[in-house]
């Protein structure tokens, strides 16, 4: 039996095996559906293979078998869709630590982890399992774990990438020499070749993930699911290198789940989203959550009518009519972050404007060009000229000279139509201050745009923060500019302490808390002299 634990209480287990396999991009294709209070549709993964796996491998496949055999130790499961021979989970003789996500604190789903650090490396938590199946004629087949809760799991197939069109340029890569050609060997070569392409070929990556993404299955994987866990294997195969790396899921969340909060927002009217639950968002994907797991995203989102989709995407998505009453979102990043940074809200919200005639100059210039706002050349960001970053390869604005003299950077409000008049009298004016001050402050925006959202009231907490997206509570609006613009302060600041760069160790995040916390008071405090 599972050990049954209450997040609330309990630190939250990290059961993903990120050591043999990481996902490096996921692709969400999803229906939101709030007659049953659902999210439905597939999610589809790329693979690399992990570092563990590969220090191991190195050493020999003798080796690496060994290393299987002595670390598996068996552990039941939940038997799931397809009728499974023994299946079971074995996890390493010292039982990965669970470390807790802290969830009660206000930026739960967005501050655990760097993207803008140093190299990939573990976070010195054991959070990640070794994992295999024995099947009852002995063999050894890998079990690929997922980080999972909450979700009803239809069916998990491998990905045809082979099948795209023009993916044939990915197999002509000098890297390739002398890979044999066997097709389930290609489909991974090809998806290596697609993760790893330089961050300036970005929108030929999101091209090609798109149709990879769609391209057909060829063949069902065995799956099972477990309280918190899902756990996949292809039969026959042994090694975290052999096993597909680019799979499907097809799968919907549980109005009862807890990574997503169905709701009426102060109108009155249907909404849904991520709240910064204790779990994460394990309960609207399967995802990896160990602090090394890292990764870029893409994500379409179908609704009826009259909704508005709000994403932690770096584009400003407009919806595009598939069906009369139907409308799609796309978002994307590329950017790689922390699967809990994935942040979502539906609803019927309304965007706020202010009057071209009541704003002064400088605001204008702010909102339509961002240059007014900007500081002279001799005072721009000129810490990051002659510094080379050393995260992995990405879109940096860090090294994006117009980055650099962006004062402000293009944002929206979005509320409930019943608070559009309090937010444009009290917060709307607000945001290009506080955006200047926090570049006086900290130098270049390390993302590329903004939305403020006023949440619904069950809203814990004043404020949390997720990449290009802000949440706010209705309660900074009555206090009117100071308590707006210390929280909105507050939040900006977790875009470059929290997100951008982050602890290593989630049971560490108070030091994000503790630098946001100390620049709300800078940042307003300029903000007041704009």
């Amino acid at each position: 039996m599972e050990t049954q634990l209450d997040p609330m209480k309990d630190d939250l287990p990290l059961m993903a095996n990120t050591n043999y396999m990481l996902v490096k991009h996921y692709v969400l294709d999803l229906d939101v559906d709030f007659k049953s209070k659902v999210i439905e549709g597939s999610i589809v993964l790329f693979f690399e293979t992990g570092n563990q796996y590969k220090k191991i491998s190195s050493a020999g496949e003798e080796s690496c078998q060994s290393q299987f055999d002595e670390t598996c130790k068996m552990r039941t499961s939940e038997p799931c869709h397809i009728p499974m021979i023994n299946v079971s989970t074995c996890s390493s003789k010292t039982e990965c630590n669970d470390f807790a996500v802290s969830g009660k604190e206000e930026e739960a789903t967005s501050d655990e982890n760097s993207s803008h650090s140093n190299n990939e490396q573990d976070s010195g938590i054991s959070s990640s399992k070794d994992c295999c199946d024995i099947e009852n004629h002995g063999n050894k087949d890998f079990l690929l774990v997922l980080d999972c809760c909450d979700l009803s799991v239809l069916k998990v197939e491998e990905v045809d990438v082979a099948a795209v069109s023009g993916i044939e340029k990915f197999t002509r890569s000098a890297k390739l020499t002398g890979v044999s050609k066997e097709l389930e060997n290609l489909r991974n070569q090809i998806v290596h070749e697609l993760v790893t392409l330089p961050a300036d070929r970005w929108k030929e990556q999101l091209y090609y993930f798109t149709h990879c993404s769609q391209a057909p299955g060829c063949g069902e994987l065995l799956f099972s699911t477990g309280t918190w866990s899902l756990e996949i294997r292809k039969s026959g195969i042994q090694t975290p290198a052999d096993f597909p790396h680019a799979i499907r899921i097809w799968y919907k969340t549980k109005p009862e789940g807890r990574s997503v909060t169905w709701t009426t927002d102060q109108s009155g009217r249907p909404c849904v989203y991520t709240m910064g639950s204790p779990i994460n968002n394990r309960a609207l994907f399967p995802c990896q959550e160990p602090p090394i797991a890292l990764s870029t995203w893409q994500a379409s989102v179908r609704t009826a009518a009259g909704f508005v989709v709000l994403m932690s995407g770096e584009n400003s998505a407009e919806p595009v009519q598939l069906q009369e009453g139907v409308l799609s979102w796309y978002y994307y990043v590329t950017m790689p972050m922390p699967a809990s940074t994935f942040t979502i809200a539906v609803g019927y919200w309304q965007e706020v404007k202010q009057e071209v005639k009541q704003q002064s100059f400088k605001e204008r210039a702010a909102v339509e060009t961002n240059t007014e706002c900007s500081l002279p050349s001799s005072q721009t960001d000129f810490r990051w000229h002659e510094e080379v970053c050393g995260h992995v390869d990405y879109p940096c604005r860090f090294q994006d000279p117009a980055a650099r003299l962006q004062a402000v950077i293009p944002y929206r409000v979005f509320a409930p139509w019943c608070l559009m008049e309090s937010c444009e009298e009290y917060l709307l004016h607000l945001i290009p201050q506080c955006l200047s001050a926090a570049y006086t402050t900290l130098g270049t925006h390390p993302f590329s745009r903004l939305d403020v959202l006023i949440v619904p009231s069950n809203f814990s907490s004043l404020g949390m923060a997720s990449p290009h997206i802000i949440f706010l509570s209705q309660s900074v609006l009555p206090g009117g500019s100071h308590l707006c613009g210390t929280r909105l302060c507050h939040e900006i600041a977790h875009a470059w302490f929290g997100l951008a760069i982050g602890a290593r160790d989630w049971t560490e995040e108070w030091i994000s808390e503790g630098f946001a916390t100390f620049l709300e008071d800078i940042f307003w405090a300029r903000a007041q002299q704009v």
